[in-house]
C-alpha cells in the first residue's frame, strides 16, 4: 500500500466515522470569526496570508517537481525534502483557502463535519512535519558523522520506512481528536474565535465535560514535540561533536553550511509553534488577536519559506530551477 492510498483510506475512515456517528447528537455549524478584534481590517489581514498562501504552491510544487524529474536528487536529503514539500502543500491547503473566505468573503460559517476534517488534517500534518525533520536531522548526522557508509545506511527502502511510519504516526495519533469530540455536547454559541477549527479553540466551545479531551490533546503535542525536538536535539550534538573533531577551519564550515538550512526550517517551525501551543494553555494575558494572527501564520510561514531557505541555501536545488528558467528564458 502507498502512502498516498493510506492516507486516502485514512481520510475516508475518518469522513464516514464522523458521518455514521452524526446520528445521535445533531451538532449545529461552527462560526469562524477570522481574527477577532481586527474584523474591519480583515481584508488587508488577508492580503499577506494570500501571498504566503501563493509563495506555498508555487514553491512545493517547484520542490517536488524538481526532485521527481531529476534522478540526480534522488538522495536521502533531497526525497526527505520532497516529503516535506508535500506535507507543506497539504498544511497549508487545509488552512488558507477557509481563512481567507472568512477574512475576505465573510463565509463565517463551516460545517460541523467539514471543521473537525480540518481539524485533523492540520493536526496530523503538523505532526507529519515534524516527524520529516527529525528524518532530515538524522540524515544530517549519518551525512556528517559516518559520510562513507551514507548510502548504505540511508537506502530507498529505509527511506520508504521512515515515510511511512511517520505519515502513520500522524494519522493514528490524531485520529481520536474528532472522534473524542463526537462525545461532546456543545452549546448555541458555537462561534470560533479563530480563522480555522483548531483543537483546543473547538473544546473551549463544549458545554461537556472534556478533561479526556485536553488530557489527550496535551499528551499528543507533549509526546509528538517532545521526543522530536529531544531527537533533534540529540543529532544535532553529535554532530557538533564530530565536526568539532574535523581540522581545518574549512571542513568545519563546510560541515556547518551542510546544516544550515536544515536548521532555519527547524526555527521556522517550531518557535511559532510552541507559541501558539503554550498561549491557548498559559499565555491568558496575550491579546487574543495577536495569538490568532501568530497561529495562522505559524501554519502558513513554514510552507512558504521552507522552499525558499532550501533554495538559498541548496546548491543543488538553485542550480536546477535556474536551469530550468534559462532554459525556458532561451526557447
Amino acid at each position: 500500500m502507498t502512502l498516498v492510498s493510506l492516507h486516502s483510506s485514512f481520510s475516508v475512515l475518518l469522513f464516514m466515522a464522523l458521518s455514521n456517528s452524526s446520528w445521535r447528537q445533531p451538532q449545529p455549524p461552527f462560526f469562524l470569526v477570522g481574527v477577532p478584534g481586527l474584523e474591519e481590517s480583515q481584508h488587508w489581514i488577508a492580503l499577506p496570508l494570500g501571498i504566503l498562501y501563493l509563495f506555498a504552491l508555487v514553491g512545493n510544487v517547484t520542490i517536488i517537481f524538481i526532485i521527481w524529474t531529476d534522478s540526480s536528487l534522488h538522495q536521502p536529503m533531497y526525497l526527505f525534502l520532497a516529503m516535506l514539500a508535500a506535507i507543506d502543500l497539504v498544511l497549508a491547503s487545509s488552512t488558507a483557502p477557509k481563512a481567507l473566505t472568512v477574512l475576505l468573503a465573510h463565509a463565517h460559517e463551516i460545517g460541523y463535519i467539514v471543521c473537525l476534517t480540518q481539524m485533523f488534517f492540520i493536526h496530523a500534518f503538523s505532526s507529519m512535519e515534524s516527524g520529516i525533520l527529525v528524518a532530515m536531522a538524522l540524515d544530517r548526522y549519518v551525512a556528517i558523522c559516518h559520510p562513507l557508509r551514507h548510502s548504505t545506511i540511508l537506502h530507498p527502502g529505509i527511506i520508504g520506512r521512515i515515510g511511512l511510519v511517520v505519515l502513520v504516526r500522524g494519522l493514528v495519533l490524531l485520529f481520536p481528536f474528532p472522534i473524542l469530540l463526537q462525545n461532546v455536547v456543545f452549546c448555541r454559541a458555537t462561534v470560533i474565535s479563530h480563522a480555522y477549527c483548531e483543537h483546543m479553540a473547538v473544546v473551549k466551545l463544549a458545554c461537556s465535560e472534556t478533561t479526556v479531551n485536553r488530557a489527550y490533546g496535551l499528551s499528543v503535542a507533549l509526546l509528538v514535540v517532545g521526543l522530536d525536538v529531544l531527537a533533534i536535539g540529540i543529532s544535532y550534538a553529535l554532530i557538533l561533536q564530530a565536526v568539532l573533531k574535523v581540522p581545518g577551519g574549512e571542513a568545519r564550515l563546510k560541515a556547518f553550511s551542510t546544516c544550515g538550512s536544515h536548521v532555519c526550517v527547524i526555527l521556522i517551525f517550531y518557535v511559532p509553534g510552541m507559541f501558539s501551543f503554550l498561549t491557548h494553555r498559559f499565555g491568558h494575558h496575550v491579546p487574543h488577536h495577536v495569538h490568532v494572527l501568530l497561529a495562522t501564520l505559524y501554519l502558513l510561514v513554514p510552507p512558504a519559506l521552507n522552499p525558499l531557505v532550501y533554495g538559498v541555501k541548496t546548491r543543488q536545488i538553485r542550480q536546477r530551477v535556474l536551469r530550468v528558467f534559462y532554459t525556458k528564458a532561451s526557447i
